[in-house]
């Protein structure tokens, strides 16, 4: 008997449903799933925890054995190699072109500047040489999760005479 049940316990065919996505099937086997032991269809009995247990030396081999990826993303055992004095000799090299601190409802003075300058997002962007999506981002308040860079605030600020920095 399952330890755990999300059968439907109120049907005809009770115990005949798999305890793990409630389908009925007539050949249910116990399995271990999440440290409950369920009846599960066939579907299900991947699932079964008990069925991947193995020798240790099996997971020992496992453990040694790169695993193939869906993804072409680089792995993180692709990206470091676990030797951290590179960066303690040559330091972190973070953003050259920091985001200052910008003035609160810094959006809306950009936005009223603009459409007051005659300009659409698509002019100030190339006035300034900017992409749209720097200046769409400015515009929506999100110019720190964007990554729009101190440089493009700056030149912002010159060409529609503003001020969206905070004295620090």
């Amino acid at each position: 008997m399952a330890k755990y049940s999300t059968g439907d316990s109120g049907s005809e065919s009770d115990g005949s449903a798999c305890e793990l996505c409630g389908k009925q099937s007539d050949s249910l086997r116990e399995a271990e799933v999440a440290g409950a032991t369920l009846l599960v269809c066939q579907q299900c009995a991947p699932h079964d925890d008990s069925s991947k247990k193995s020798s240790s030396s099996d997971e020992q081999q496992q453990e040694s054995t790169p695993t193939s990826h869906s993804s072409d993303a680089p792995q993180t055992s692709e990206l470091w190699d676990g030797d951290s004095s590179h960066w303690e000799k040559e330091g972190t090299d973070y953003d050259d072109d920091p985001l200052p601190y910008l003035i609160s409802g810094y959006a809306d003075v950009v936005t009223r500047a603009r459409q007051e300058n005659g300009l659409t997002q698509t002019e100030l962007a190339e006035k300034i040489g900017a992409t749209e999506d720097d200046i769409l981002a400015v515009e929506q308040g999100r110019a720190a999760r964007a990554g729009v860079g101190g440089s493009v605030i700056e030149d912002i600020e010159k060409t529609l005479s503003i001020e969206l920095t905070e004295e620090t």
